[in-house]
């Protein structure tokens, strides 16, 4: 049986400390093979009924790429009227995301319609399926954390029109686009929190007791 010390749970605690969602990229080529090996770490993550969802889409296409990035405009101009104010004001000067910089793009979706596992776990849960791809996301993160690697999700995005952009079959549903390539820096402290949008709470904020 494989045992982890105590210095190895510092560490781990410590890879989750500096995990982050990078906006701002080096343009800097990650090494050859490097993103295929954070998809093989990915694959290792649970799923409802092993049924192993995620399907990954590395977008490499400059066409396809500018149709995304003119997307993400489209969908943050509409996102930024629903604020007014100071609030407005601050929610124009964030950078949200890292498309134009970062050296890959990937988008993940979820097989909504493939048998493997037999629909083990999925007939009173079927958003399980979701989670399970968001679970191989969480992994890839850390993994790619672990190698100083940034990544970054971008979810202003419409999902019908980067669908239609991706050309992928109809059942499989949109969860993420990620942004990855080198940061530009590194801190231990959420952009937005940095930015003074929003400020990281603690557990107690989240937890029950019944």
């Amino acid at each position: 049986m494989v045992e982890f010390d105590d210095a190895f749970r510092r560490q781990l605690r410590e890879l989750f400390v500096w995990r982050r969602d990078v906006r701002r990229f080096r343009t800097d080529a990650l090494p050859d093979g490097a993103l295929e090996r954070l998809i093989e770490t990915a694959c290792l993550s649970p799923s409802v009924g092993l049924s192993q969802p995620w399907r990954f889409v590395t977008v490499d296409d400059a066409a396809r790429r500018r149709a995304v990035i003119d997307d993400f405009r489209t969908c943050n101009a509409d996102a930024l009227n629903c604020y007014s104010g100071e609030r407005a004001a601050r929610y124009a000067a964030l950078k949200l995301s890292g498309l134009e910089q970062a050296p890959r793009h990937l988008a993940i979706f979820a097989d909504k319609a493939s048998d493997i596992g037999h629909g083990l776990g999925r007939a009173t849960m079927p958003e399980t399926t979701e989670y399970s791809v968001v679970a191989a996301i969480t992994a890839m993160w850390l993994a790619a954390r672990a190698e100083g690697i940034g990544l970054g999700w971008v979810s202003i995005l419409s999902p019908e029109r980067i669908h239609g952009v991706l050309d992928v079959p109809a059942s499989w549903k949109f969860i993420a686009y990620l942004c990855i390539g080198y940061p530009e820096a590194e801190y231990d402290q959420p952009e937005l929190e940095r930015a003074k949008w929003e400020h990281r709470r603690g557990a107690g904020e989240f937890t029950l007791r019944r």
